[in-house]
């Protein structure tokens, strides 16, 4: 048993015997923390800290005597390996959600027993199924208890990184007209006052941005808006006076991040206060007084920053074009070391294509950690090479490559996969299946206001027909230098609401997948932005939109079969192909030049 196994089955006995002496039965741990965050500080890592399981998704539940990890179909192989030798056990899942942790939770407890939850780590609306859940079941449901800081010896701090203004050009629309907006929303609704915790709205609508979470352009931050007024409660030090004093002449207090509680205790007893119950934690709705009024909706700058203005989606446009130079520039490196002879690894990969994005105009950070996944490793959807654990590039196969970054004026997302050497007829079928649904989504249009399930469909139909699929979604919203998974639109089977259909503006990612545990991987995925399309029907059938391809890399024609593309995708494929020697030619020079050139050739 290595250390690491030996570390997570000391620290799950530790956490069981704080329940003990908590008198608590069962404890839920999500992987969240009191903004809700997809990518979270090391301070709320609870469930990888107890577990050693690092996939960015999954729940823990643990009893006095047992401890489950439920993770879905993207984690299955990284997770058996993770837990392997934990005692700890891996629930495998179709989609995350509460229904199979709190299952497993209840057939192991008993009526009259006690069920926990931090509330400050806790959803609103997941707080609320758990209670009645406990109510059915006879249970009583506790959440004021955090059993981690008893357990987690130097468990660490807040992050406190300074936090600067996102300026113009590349901020098109000023704070104070953010704000006016917003505060028109809730006075529609009757609302006074309003709490954004989830941090890339604070940061959107203030135009600030930090670097508190790895990769996202956030900092830790709750924002308490008043109709006259507004109180941000952030790291001290994090902001300069200077930003402080551009912040209060549009009326933004700044204080210190842990009155956000006592800020919330003091809301006069008239208020009406607009929560976003998948954004806001139960712990902060707990600090409201008890008689004050509220609004559960979706946060009015969630909707607003999701749809990108006319001027946004230039920038965005600009910030393909230089993400797209680096990875010609990348590519046309990594095949001539190939040809060398020189060693490669997943993680070569990783540090030659980030240093080509760090050398383009506006970038800023990577906006994810790179999948650099060969051979079988392409089949986790999340993998990552280590130090520890990575392949050497050698010989035939299939090279995944998932990455992006961050530039001032927007935020990429690309997945390649490229065929070195010879490769299989069944890699070429798959890799072709899976093209023909980037393609057919891509080309597709659609009423305004359709819901991602129609256009999921569409996507994953060319693989549907072989009696094949995918366990993740199509398609993910993506911010404005902001985060690289952004709501509320996605492209999925998921049961929606009404705040995920497809609007004007929307950046939304197209990547299906095929995955061969043990063998290869295949995703292709390309950024779009929804646009209105003007047809002759307009007037009688409604507004249509269609999707523009942002991104700007060629897509590897050497693994495609032929015989499996019609002339319409084809014609797409050429198209796209021209597009990109367009946009991307006046960028490079030299080698990379010919790569591009080359790659861009109409078949």
């Amino acid at each position: 048993m290595d250390t690491r196994t030996h570390t997570a089955r000391a620290r799950v006995a530790a956490a069981q015997a704080e329940l003990q002496r908590l008198n608590l039965h069962g404890f839920f741990v999500p992987s969240s923390d009191p903004h809700l965050s997809e990518y979270l500080p090391e301070r709320w890592q609870a469930r990888q800290w107890l577990s050693g399981f690092s996939g960015s998704a999954g729940v823990l539940a643990i009893t006095p005597t047992a401890c489950a990890v439920f993770a879905d179909s993207r984690y299955w192989e990284q997770a058996e390996a993770e837990l392997a030798g934990s005692g700890i056990e891996l629930v495998k899942v179709m989609r995350a959600g509460l229904e199979e942790p709190l299952a497993w939770l209840l057939a192991r407890l008993q009526s009259g027993q006690r069920l926990g939850a931090d509330a400050q780590v806790l959803g609103l609306s997941q707080a609320h199924a758990l209670a009645q859940a406990c109510e059915r079941a006879g249970l009583a449901f506790v959440s004021e208890h955090d059993p981690f800081d008893a357990v987690w010896p130097e468990r660490p701090a807040l992050p406190a990184r300074p936090v600067s203004e996102h300026a113009a050009p590349h901020a098109t629309q000023s704070r104070a007209d953010k704000l006016a907006h917003v505060r028109r929303a809730l006075a529609e609704k009757g609302a006074t006052h309003h709490l954004i915790s989830s941090l890339d709205d604070v940061a959107w609508l203030l135009n600030l941005r930090g670097s508190d979470v790895p990769y996202n352009p956030v900092f830790v931050a709750h924002l308490l808006l008043a109709p006259d007024a507004a109180q941000l409660f952030v790291g001290e030090g994090q902001i300069s006076s200077a930003l402080q004093s551009a912040l209060a002449a549009d009326g933004v207090q700044c204080l210190p991040y842990a009155q956000a509680h006592a800020a919330l205790g003091a809301v006069p007893a008239s208020a009406k206060v607009w929560l976003d119950p998948k954004r806001v934690t139960l712990g902060l709705r707990q600090a409201l007084p008890a008689g004050v009024a509220t609004v559960e909706a979706i946060n009015p700058s969630t909707l607003a920053k999701s749809r990108k203005s006319l001027k946004e989606a230039q920038h965005v446009r600009e910030a393909m074009a230089q993400d797209g130079a680096a990875m010609c520039a990348f590519y046309a490196a990594f095949e001539q070391a190939r040809v060398k002879g020189e060693r490669l690894t997943e993680l070569t990969v990783d540090e030659m294509l980030s240093a080509e994005r760090a050398k383009r105009p506006g970038f800023v950070s990577l906006s994810f950690s790179t999948i650099a996944g060969w051979r079988a490793n392409g089949a986790l959807p999340h993998y990552r090479a280590t130090d520890e654990s990575h392949a050497v590039i050698e010989g035939n196969g299939l090279l995944l490559i998932d990455s992006g970054g961050q530039y001032h004026g927007g935020t990429t997302d690309i997945t390649r996969v490229w065929a070195l050497g010879e490769v299989s007829a069944q890699e070429k079928a798959d890799y072709t299946r899976v093209l023909k649904g980037t393609i057919g989504l891509s080309r597709t249009v659609f009423p305004l206001g359709t819901l991602s399930p129609m256009l999921d469909a569409i996507a994953r139909a060319p693989l549907w027909q072989a009696g094949l699929d995918y366990g993740h979604g199509t398609g993910h919203g993506v911010g404005y230098f902001m985060n690289v998974h952004e709501g509320p639109q996605s492209i999925s089977k998921a049961i929606p609401d009404a705040t995920m259909a497809m609007e004007v503006g929307m950046i939304t990612s197209i990547e299906p997948g095929l995955y061969r545990p043990g063998k290869w991987g295949v995703r292709i995925e390309n950024l779009v932005l929804n646009v209105a399309l003007d047809t002759p029907e307009r007037g009688a059938f409604g507004d249509m939109l269609a999707f523009e391809t942002l991104t700007l890399c060629p897509i590897d024609t050497t693994p495609i079969d032929r015989s499996l593309l019609d002339a319409a995708e084809l014609a797409w494929l050429n198209q796209y192909h021209a597009t990109v020697r367009e946009r991307l030619q006046p960028l490079v020079t030299g080698d990379a030049l010919a790569w591009l050139l080359r790659r861009t050739e109409p078949l």
